[in-house]
């Protein structure tokens, strides 16, 4: 029987889902027990669409779909945690199960906090996550780095600190490190970000660690919670899915890599913050100066989440009609968000004045934590 901290390798005993997955397929094996042993009602996943640059959420509720979803799209910055918002009241109730990284997990965090979702009806199974590319980003980087025409590339990966695809006619890897130093590579709160394996889903799945004859056909699996032993437990005697346990020399390899991650955050951090440090107000207000108040930062945020009708008060600091925003606008929202932030990076990346709001909240948010975890303790979560 697992239990909570259980380490293990686990891979799904369906031939054609093996060959079509990643890492042995345990993830997407998971889920699709969970949709047949009615576990959950649904499964909230992303698929691809027109091409791998083209990530697509899709509310699952036949398990035979779920094989369109196996597979990892790093070049897919899709956001699930809020798009349960949209899904929460149709499956009022009901159970979902959800593929989460680490900044999917602390928006549902953050949103269970305002009694906005309700974690009890959600099955975490939580994905090692070591960045993500945005399309347009990967896109160029492909065609200007590798010197790949990106509409021919069948595949990418992030795997052993290189970024490798295929392509029609071969396949290449560059480092990670290469490329951001170039300016290509990951999201800038990617690389930031601290929170590599998601210990607070009900499961945490990975390849890293993965060893022996095991390399590349199975998942790395650590039990996370009694919600996830259950499942896992359930799966294996449904002989939908088999394990073993995890190799010691594996989970030590495990560490080292996660371990490596923190440290390659703590030098994006050191990057990105201490350029900012002097003069963080004056560069906010410079660069929101060009803001033209869609409210795309606040539509896509977990975290600034518009309250019903009903608590709406007429708000007398910020302007209306008025463009560029005021800069209460954004100082307000700042504020709001400065002890809930979770750097995935939504704001930026849906800002078409390419304002770099993550950055700034990131930062409002990491200099806070330095002032409180001290006097409380380690938090919860670090991103």
């Amino acid at each position: 029987m697992a239990k909570k901290g259980d380490m293990l390798y686990a891979w799904t005993n369906d031939a054609a889902l093996l060959k079509k997955a990643e890492c042995g397929g345990a993830v997407t094996e998971l889920l699709k027990y969970a949709l047949e042993s009615k576990t959950v009602d649904a499964v909230l996943a992303v698929t691809r669409g027109i091409d791998l640059y083209d990530a697509v959420p899709a509310l699952v509720t036949d398990p035979k779909e779920l094989d369109k979803c196996a597979g990892s799209l790093h070049c897919g910055t899709v956001l699930l945690s809020k798009l349960v918002m949209e899904y929460a009241p149709k499956m009022s109730g009901k159970k979902i199960g959800m593929v989460v990284k680490g900044c999917d997990m602390m928006g549902l965090l953050e949103m269970a906090k305002r009694n906005l979702v309700n974690l009890d009806n959600i099955v975490m199974i939580g994905v090692n996550c070591g960045g993500s590319v945005s399309p347009v980003a990967a896109r160029k980087m492909i065609k200007e780095k590798f010197g790949v025409d990106p509409n021919t590339v069948t595949k990418e990966e992030i795997d052993k600190c290189q970024f490798i695809i295929e392509f029609e006619g071969g396949h290449k890897g560059i480092s990670m490190d290469e490329l951001e130093e170039a300016g290509y590579g990951r999201r800038s709160n990617c690389r930031r970000c601290k929170l590599k394996v998601p210990r607070q889903a009900d499961l945490a799945c990975g390849n890293w660690g993965v060893i022996g004859d095991k390399a590349g056909k199975a998942t790395f699996v650590e039990v996370c919670s009694d919600k996830g032993a259950k499942l896992l437990d359930a799966a294996v005697k449904a002989k939908k899915l088999s394990t073993e346990a995890a190799n010691p020399k594996g989970v030590e390899i495990r560490g080292k890599v996660e371990n490596a991650m923190y440290k390659l955050g703590d030098k994006w951090r050191k990057h990105d913050f201490e350029a900012l440090a002097p003069v963080l107000w004056d560069t906010i207000a410079k660069e929101t100066g060009r803001c033209m108040k869609c409210l795309a930062c606040i539509e896509h945020c977990p975290v600034c989440v518009t309250r019903p009708d009903k608590y709406q008060q007429p708000d007398m600091m910020v302007r209306h009609g008025f463009i560029p925003a005021d800069p209460m606008f954004h100082l307000r929202r700042f504020a709001h968000i400065s002890d809930s932030c979770i750097n995935c990076g939504q704001c930026e990346e849906c800002c078409p004045c390419e304002i770099p709001l993550a950055l700034f909240s990131h930062a409002i948010r990491t200099e806070a934590d330095k002032f409180y975890e001290p006097k409380l303790g380690k938090a919860p979560y670090t991103n």
